[in-house]
C-alpha cells in the first residue's frame, strides 16, 4: 500500500505580549504577562540575528495568504500598555520590525479596569497622543473592543457596539482604517467571528496556542504566548521549529 505524504507548511510564529517591564513585586497573579525590556530586547535581537523580521499583523498578512513567503515573526501586545510605546517601540524600531498593538478603546489613557481589582494594581494605558506616536513610529493599532469583555456573553447590541464602536473610535482617534481585532480572554464562537468579519476587519488573532500556516482562517489566527519565565532558548525553542505538519 502507497501511503500519502502528510504536506510540510512553512509555519508562521504569531506572538503574544502583553506587558513590557519588570513585574511588581507585590503582585500575586498574572506574573507571566510582564516580559522584562531586557529579555524583550534580547528576543527581538535573536530573532534579528537568525534572519527573522518582524512584521504587524497587517504586514504578515500576504504571508498568511500564501502571496509571500521569507522568515517572519509576527508580533502582537494586547491591551495598549504605556510599557508598549516606552520601551517596545525602540528595540522594533532598532531592528526595522513592526508590530500591532491591540487597544481597548473605551480606556484609551487610563488603566486596566477589567481586571485591576483582582490584580490589585493599576497600569497604565496609552494615552491618544501615545498611540499616534506608536502609530507614526511605524507600528499598528488594532481593536481590542471598547472595555474588554468577554465576547460569547454579550448580546447582539453589545456585540454590535464592542466591535464596531471600538473600530470607529480608534478611527476617529488616529484618523486611520483600523483593520485588525483581538478577543478579549481570546473568547470567541462563530457568532463573535462573524460580528468581527462583518465589521470590516481584515483578521483577528485568538489565544489558541500554535503556529498560523497558510489557509488557516484569518479570523481565528493562534498565537504563542511569550512570558515572564521564558528564557532566551525556550523563546528559540517556541519560535523556531520552522514547520508544522497540518493534515488538511
Amino acid at each position: 500500500m502507497t501511503q500519502t505524504a502528510t504536506p510540510r507548511t512553512a509555519a508562521i510564529p504569531i506572538l503574544m505580549y502583553h506587558n513590557i517591564a519588570s513585574a511588581p513585586r507585590d503582585l500575586k497573579v498574572y506574573r507571566s504577562l510582564y516580559v522584562s525590556p531586557g529579555a524583550f530586547a534580547r528576543q527581538m535581537w535573536l530573532l534579528h540575528r537568525c534572519g527573522y523580521t518582524g512584521l504587524s499583523v497587517t504586514a504578515a498578512e500576504p504571508y498568511l495568504r500564501g502571496e509571500k513567503s521569507g522568515r517572519i515573526a509576527v508580533i502582537t501586545l494586547d491591551d495598549g500598555y504605556a510599557d508598549n510605546v516606552q520601551s517596545a517601540m525602540p528595540v522594533l524600531q532598532k531592528y526595522g520590525f513592526s508590530a500591532t498593538c491591540y487597544v481597548v478603546s473605551g480606556q484609551i489613557g487610563r488603566y486596566n479596569s477589567w481586571d485591576d481589582q483582582r490584580l490589585g494594581i493599576q497600569k497604565r494605558l496609552m494615552t491618544t497622543k501615545q498611540l499616534r506616536e506608536w502609530q507614526d513610529g511605524g507600528m499598528e493599532v488594532g481593536a481590542h473592543t471598547r472595555s474588554h469583555p468577554r465576547l460569547t456573553q454579550c448580546d447582539e447590541a453589545q456585540l454590535r457596539s464592542e466591535i464596531q464602536g471600538c473600530k470607529g473610535e480608534l478611527e476617529d482617534s488616529l484618523g486611520n482604517e483600523v483593520t485588525q481585532f483581538c478577543y478579549p480572554y481570546g473568547d470567541e464562537n462563530e457568532r463573535v467571528v462573524a460580528a468581527t468579519r462583518e465589521a470590516g476587519f481584515s483578521a483577528a488573532t485568538t489565544t489558541h496556542r500554535g503556529r498560523a500556516v497558510v489557509g488557516d482562517d484569518l479570523w481565528r489566527l493562534p498565537r504563542m504566548q511569550i512570558a515572564r519565565h521564558h528564557l532566551l532558548p525556550q523563546f528559540a525553542m517556541k519560535v523556531f521549529s520552522g514547520y508544522e505538519d497540518r493534515r488538511r
